[in-house]
């Protein structure tokens, strides 16, 4: 069975590595499997936070030219996955597409973008990531399935902090998804082969959030309003809207409303010269 790390370290605990060490590659001594340093792997994908993504050449499952630049300008989630591994990367991908969905519903259909890219360039043909989306299901319009050359692929995953290495019985590497703003900068990272829903959705909706709410019409701040006041229901495991937010603004209204009505009887009281008898 193919080992793959799960990363469920605390980014506390990754800040105690001391700054000055380098990444080390797999340790590899004559006669034994490589290892990964998990912490400095985790620590490097930390790293990645805040920095801007290349304009990358993908090839899609149809062998279309896809340029990374042409993502932009919506959030978008990345996960790497090789199309031979039969438990780890099928299980991301599921997790990955149940959050699509609740991200969807919640959203909007058009909100954001999905790559899948395989990082076994010499396999994850066109052809073989094609099978993959069909044997997983995935048919969201907004989510591709990507193929690249070994070169963009090592450019890539040394930009978004994403560590792979051969094993002797597939690949180690990191069971992360990456969620990026709409300018192309890396926003999040999103740990663990069966993460929550939220864990996905709750950056996407900051995103989302921020955007929207920056707009100066009626639409663009009702979709905020109602973005803010969308939470995940775990029973349903979609996103449901929140009314206790209004609820709560409207008694709080009621209460500055009485508040101000009794200031100013006591002010037209007090202003009120008194007549003699």
């Amino acid at each position: 069975m193919r080992r793959h790390l799960q990363f469920r370290i605390a980014v506390g605990v990754v800040l105690l590595v001391p700054l000055g060490m380098t990444w080390a590659a797999p340790h590899n001594p004559p006669g034994q499997a490589p290892v990964l340093d998990e912490a400095l792997a985790l620590k490097k994908s930390q790293l990645a936070i805040g920095k801007s993504l290349s304009n990358h050449r993908f090839t899609d499952m149809r062998g279309n030219a896809v340029m990374l630049d042409s993502l932009r300008g919506k959030p978008l989630v990345l996960s790497l996955v090789y199309s031979s591994c039969y438990h780890t990367c099928p299980t991301i991908t599921r997790s990955v597409a149940n959050a699509v969905r609740a991200g969807r519903d919640a959203l909007g259909k058009d909100s954001f973008n999905v790559i899948t890219i395989g990082f076994d360039t010499a396999t994850d043909t066109p052809t073989r990531m094609h099978a993959y989306a069909r044997e997983h299901g995935i048919g969201d319009e907004r989510w591709q399935i990507l193929s690249t050359d070994a070169a963009t692929l090592k450019a890539l995953a040394d930009e978004i902090g994403f560590t792979f290495f051969p094993s002797p019985r597939g690949f180690d590497h990191m069971t992360q998804t990456t969620v990026i703003d709409d300018k192309g900068k890396i926003y999040r990272q999103v740990y663990g082969e069966g993460f929550a829903v939220p864990a996905l959705v709750e950056p996407l909706k900051d995103l989302t959030l921020g955007r929207r709410a920056s707009k100066k019409n009626w639409d663009g701040w009702i979709n905020g309003v109602k973005l803010f006041c969308t939470v995940y229901d775990p029973a349903s495991g979609r996103y449901k809207f929140d009314y206790s937010l209004f609820i709560g603004l409207f008694v709080g209204i009621v209460m500055l409303g009485g508040v101000a009505v009794f200031l100013v009887r006591a002010w037209r009281e007090h202003r009120t010269p008194v007549r003699p008898a």
